[in-house]
């Protein structure tokens, strides 16, 4: 474990520090511009590569990454969008309001739905362009 994830559980030990991010029924160019603020500012599962693809016959495409936010790279510059995103946050309480407020950089985020539970939380977001 590197020295800043290990500062971040010493600070936040009972919050995970991943999130499971799920954009909803997008085009395919959007949901990239999603992941690739989320990547310039945190570590992910997904490579800069790893593009979302259409999937044929699909009436709402669910495209996920798993984000790790214990360390900040950077914030995210603005990105344009061509429509509203629907983007679906679940993790510890910490982890899911340090990436909402990261993605506030990058686009202007309204709060649509919560719901809480004991040690996660689940945010739904509309992402739309700056």
């Amino acid at each position: 474990m590197n020295s800043a994830a290990q500062a971040s559980q010493t600070e936040h030990p009972e919050h995970p520090d991943e999130v499971l991010v799920e954009v909803v029924g997008c085009a395919t160019h959007d949901a990239h511009a999603v992941f690739s603020a989320l990547r310039e500012s945190f570590v992910s599962d997904r490579s800069a590569n790893d593009v979302p693809k259409e999937v044929n016959g699909a009436t709402a495409t669910v495209w996920t990454v798993t984000v790790d936010v214990s360390e900040l790279r950077a914030e995210a510059a603005p990105r344009p969008l061509s429509a509203p995103v629907t983007v679906d946050l679940q993790g510890g309480y910490w982890a899911v309001d340090r990436l909402r407020k990261a993605l506030a950089h990058a686009f202007s985020v309204r709060v649509v739905g919560t719901a809480a539970g004991d040690q996660e939380k689940e945010v739904q977001l509309r992402l739309e362009t700056l």
